[in-house]
């Protein structure tokens, strides 16, 4: 056997690997603006450490590849720098399961914040770990409550998170006169849980779902 050419052959596949700040750059190039904690939750899973996201960004900027600066949530974003084209035969962790790929909570927040505003609503809402009523919208006399909950990284989170939002969104009911949502994205294990709930369930609470794709894209559903 030629250890000499596994070796030479083992080193090349090494080199072919994306390293992590390059995935950084390729995300960021599609998706300006993320997080130290969304592309963690993108390249990664929603369980890991961000901290190395978070040295390999500070590395970047000192390089002057990126730019990190406060975005209108006040939440530190990475954006591009220049005209950078992400490398089409690198591909991140992410873009290998969609599950992953999906929108953290805050990111979910962040694009309804900015689709309500649009749309003329003023909207409150409450950011990471903060307690009380996800997004609170006022528009004129109308009032639109909406709970948020991100991807999970397994099947049966995602079943506890939807089961845990519906209750979450239960609890919050003492206003007659508003509308109740609940957000989620725009996953096929969502959609599908959604479509499994009876339609007498939606219709006795009259909660409707919003989805929100990893585009941005919003839908809203009332059955």
């Amino acid at each position: 056997m030629d250890h000499k050419a596994d070796s030479r052959q083992s080193g090349e596949d090494c080199d072919q690997m994306p390293t992590l700040q390059q995935e950084i750059l390729n995300l960021i190039a599609s998706r300006p603006g993320l997080t130290d904690r969304e592309v963690t939750n993108t390249i990664k899973t929603p369980s890991d450490n961000q901290q190395p996201v978070n040295q390999a960004a500070r590395l970047l900027e000192s390089k002057r590849l990126l730019q990190r600066r406060r975005r209108t949530d006040g939440l530190i974003g990475n954006f591009p720098i220049g005209d950078y084209q992400p490398d089409s035969d690198i591909q991140t962790s992410a873009s290998k399961n969609h599950d992953v790929d999906a929108l953290s909570e805050d990111e979910i927040k962040r694009v309804l914040h900015e689709w309500l505003t649009k749309e003329g609503w003023e909207a409150e809402v409450a950011w990471g770990r903060a307690k009380g009523i996800d997004i609170d919208a006022r528009r004129g006399s109308e009032r639109w409550i909406i709970e948020v909950k991100g991807p999970g990284s397994r099947q049966p989170m995602r079943v506890n998170y939807f089961i845990g939002i519906l209750g979450e969104t239960l609890q919050r009911m003492d206003d007659s006169a508003a509308r109740y949502s609940i957000a989620l994205p725009d996953l096929p294990q969502y959609r599908g849980l959604w479509d499994r709930l009876p339609a007498l369930a939606k219709s006795r609470t009259k909660i409707s779902i919003v989805f929100v794709s990893i585009e941005g894209r919003i839908v809203v559903l009332d059955q």
